[in-house]
């Protein structure tokens, strides 16, 4: 099996839980907070809370806040649907929206006033690079971002989304400092949630070599049938997004399945079987051509052979869909 869907959906190896990470409001729950100073100690910040990584999650979050929220298009679907419900209650939401390079558009961001800003440092699906250092020298707003495939720590505040690290649906686990979210009472805390994230992210094998060697062979076999949506040297180091013409991505991606190479078109399609890219639309691509878009990730064990290998299969596979579809 061939995983460069990584960043979409990564099952975790081995599932090892302990009662003694039971919470009682008369135990000393040691094992707990031991595993909260490992995040404070790796992460560096104060408190630790968990929430649903849902819509009906982050409303929650966002009805916590005190001040004037603003909301990236780039982020992930579930933050997106729960800020379209919390101006259908009547609050504001000032919008960041995406060029068509996929690049954050942050012009927005100048002589605004805002408090709290959810924006990653990277834009899902495509994993465009954001540098949170520079954000901050264009705003105040305390700046809450998604941590699953790359921790910048110039956040304000840190979430992860467990499904795409563990494969299962838990809670999310949220950091941050001072009193920008309520602390849950212990009993109400996830703390199955809590050691499986910290177990995947101390999993995290990314390769960061493998990119561009991939990318030159790539483009020398697939030549013209090749393009990018977003330019690869713009991405996370360790990711790819690409098209690849007169062929609908979810097609490709069911293939190569039978053949365990896993690829994927964007949030929660790992499978090529939902709706096609919200982050590439935003981009202003209209729905057909975002059907197209494939996006992925590379792991340590991602060596030089599987690369010959993957984009020969690649080819080939596309071939055959070519001559299907005339």
């Amino acid at each position: 099996m061939i995983n460069l869907n990584t960043l979409q959906y990564n099952k975790i190896e081995k599932v090892d839980i302990s009662n003694s990470y039971s919470l009682g409001a008369l135990s000393q729950s040691s094992d707990f907070e031991t595993l909260c100073q490992t995040y404070k100690k790796k992460f560096g910040y104060k408190k630790l809370k968990t929430f649903s990584f849902s819509k009906e999650g982050f409303l929650g979050l966002l009805l916590e806040l005190s001040g004037n929220i603003c909301i990236c298009e780039g982020e992930s679907e579930a933050l997106i649907e729960c800020a379209n419900i919390y101006e259908k209650l009547g609050f504001k939401i000032k919008w960041l929206n995406l060029n068509k390079d996929g690049k954050v558009n942050l012009s927005n961001l100048k002589d605004s006033s805002i408090d709290f800003l959810f924006l990653s440092s990277y834009v899902m699906d495509t994993f465009v690079k954001n540098d949170i250092q520079k954000i901050k020298e264009l705003t105040n707003a305390k700046i809450i971002s998604n941590g699953s495939a790359h921790v910048d720590l110039n956040s304000d505040a840190l979430y992860f989304d467990n499904y795409k690290l563990t494969g299962f649906n838990l809670s999310s686990v949220l950091l941050f400092n001072d009193d920008m979210f309520t602390l849950l009472p212990i009993g109400t805390i996830d703390t199955i949630a809590v050691k499986l994230c910290k177990e995947a992210l101390d999993e995290q094998r990314f390769n960061h070599k493998i990119k561009n060697i991939f990318l030159e062979k790539l483009m020398e076999i697939f030549e013209d049938n090749i393009y990018f949506f977003v330019q690869p040297q713009t991405t996370l180091d360790y990711s790819l997004h690409f098209g690849l013409k007169n062929i609908k991505a979810r097609e490709l991606i069911r293939t190569l399945a039978l053949n365990k190479v896993f690829i994927t078109n964007g949030e929660g399609c790992s499978l090529g079987l939902s709706k096609p890219s919200r982050i590439v639309q935003a981009m202003g691509y209209d729905e057909e051509i975002s059907r197209n878009s494939i996006q992925l990730s590379f792991r340590d064990d991602v060596t030089i052979d599987k690369v010959d290998y993957v984009v020969n299969l690649l080819h080939v596979k596309y071939k055959q869909l070519i001559s299907f579809n005339l």
